[in-house]
């Protein structure tokens, strides 16, 4: 269990923000990476060729640790969209073929999917949302040989029910069906190792759990995928883009591994060292550790919430750090609430019929009575 980290946020002491699946506040020491580099980039003379290189290197070696990769394996791309995109520009479907989704899955992870069905003459099949919540079964009933490619979360992004990759990866390998998945919801808090679980395409934005900037991201890209066909034409991400003074000796090779997925520009002299600062704390404090804190406050509040006709999945179905509710008067009592919630500077999102409940490592026990009180305060009588 991890102490409170409030000290490491610029959050005050009269708001409770249960908010981190809708974004990040920025730690402290990624503003302050943020403030050098803009220092830095004041003055340009200051920034090195290498400048270009070795950070976004740095960058890419702390996600791979996060993820139990290798560098070689991950790209850096713009957005979690970019990266899903990509995935779908190197699998391929038979014409017939399906690529299987979860109903009400988040809009990047389906727009890249209606393209490829379009292009090789598939289909989408959505898993309808399980009545008991137990996505993973429901995902294992719908698999068949028509299923080419699984395009998955962790946990679904409007609740936090849980997917079980260890039980969903096999059987899409005993089908010879490809897995690609949208973490963006769930790396950070909810740990994963590729290394165990086999993933064609991993992609996470960073300004969630992350805890880093928006418009950056990450790509993963299993070793049988390095050879694939990237959606940027760039120039540095072709290989020797190092010598600057060659750089008018076209090449058509590219950097080694995934990186020739990278996004042109990615070496961004200010969201970089803000990643490279998250990551880094991230690492220091473990996602595993990051869970089973967050856990604690998100059982709590599911067992206190209760007696208030505040409903959640059981904890076996759902992720440990995001707590989706639901008010027995439905879900327009459930909107005003939050809004009436909002009004009290307690922060929570509302997503399809459910209630989010985002902690982080930032929220300490006032947080959570205030939001109680304030729910029994607002529950009609």
């Amino acid at each position: 269990m991890i102490p409170c980290q409030r000290h490491a946020f610029d959050i005050p002491d009269d708001v409770a923000y249960f908010n981190c699946a809708y974004m990040a506040p920025t730690l402290k020491v990624v503003r302050q990476a943020a403030e050098d580099a803009l220092a830095r980039t004041s003055q340009p003379w200051r920034v090195t060729p290498m400048d270009f290189f070795a950070p976004p290197e740095r960058a890419r070696a702390l996600f791979a640790q996060l993820i139990g990769a290798t560098a070689d394996d991950v790209a850096i791309v713009s957005s979690a969209s970019y990266g899903i995109s990509t995935a779908a520009k190197n699998l391929r479907l038979r014409r017939g073929q399906s690529i299987l989704l979860l109903e009400g899955e988040f809009p990047s992870n389906v727009y890249p999917w209606y393209e490829l069905a379009r292009r090789d003459g598939g289909t989408l099949r959505f898993v309808p949302r399980p009545q008991d919540g137990d996505w993973t079964a429901a995902i294992l009933r719908a698999l068949d040989d028509e299923v080419a490619i699984a395009a998955l979360p962790h946990c679904h992004w409007t609740d936090g029910s849980l997917v079980d990759l260890a039980r969903v990866s096999p059987a899409l390998q005993e089908r010879g069906a490809r897995l690609v998945l949208d973490v963006t919801q769930s790396l950070g808090a909810l740990p994963l190792d590729v290394s165990r679980i086999k993933v064609d395409f991993l992609a996470c934005a960073a300004y969630k759990w992350l805890l880093g900037p928006n418009g950056l991201s990450f790509l993963y890209a299993s070793p049988e995928h390095h050879n694939g066909d990237p959606l940027d034409y760039n120039w540095i991400n072709r290989e020797r883009s190092e010598d600057f003074a060659g750089l008018v000796n076209y090449r058509e090779g590219y950097q080694a591994g995934a990186r020739r997925y990278d996004v042109g520009e990615r070496s961004s002299f200010v969201l970089i060292p803000m990643a490279i600062a998250a990551l880094e704390q991230l690492l220091a404090w473990t996602p595993e550790a990051i869970m089973d804190t967050l856990g604690a406050v998100t059982d709590e509040l599911a067992a206190r919430l209760l007696p208030l006709g505040v409903h959640s999945l059981p904890a076996p179905l759902r992720a440990r750090h995001i707590l989706g509710v639901q008010f027995a008067e439905g879900g327009e009592r459930m909107a005003a609430m939050v809004e009436q919630l909002r009004a009290r500077k307690v922060f929570v999102s509302v997503r399809g019929q459910t209630a989010r409940l985002a902690p982080h490592l930032w929220t300490n026990q006032q947080d959570v009575e205030r939001l109680l009180a304030a729910v029994a305060d607002l529950r009609p009588r």
